[in-house]
């Protein structure tokens, strides 16, 4: 199964450890996160269910291509990273 992490700065707001997930596309792995932690999806989409502009979603080191559906495929042994941009001085 995929296996998705996030970034410690969401960790700190947030329950949301490292966890495998099923799914055949990014959204299908995302889905499966946020019916276990549905305050998590606020953190990472918008309200038309966009992947935010601060926040980055890597597929084996490689970003995500389709931030609007999060089709991007996603296979067994592939590792989902989710960061959020961060800001200051």
């Amino acid at each position: 199964m995929p296996r998705i992490s996030f970034t410690s700065n969401l960790k700190r707001h947030l329950a949301c450890p490292t966890t495998e997930v099923a799914g055949a596309t990014v959204a299908d792995a995302l889905a499966r996160v946020f019916a276990d932690n549905p305050r998590l999806r606020s953190y990472l989409l918008d309200d038309q269910g966009h992947l935010r502009k601060h926040v980055v979603i890597y597929v084996n080191q490689q970003p995500v291509r389709d931030r609007v559906l999060l089709s991007d495929p996603v296979r067994g042994s592939d590792e989902l990273f989710v960061f959020q941009a961060l800001t200051g001085g």
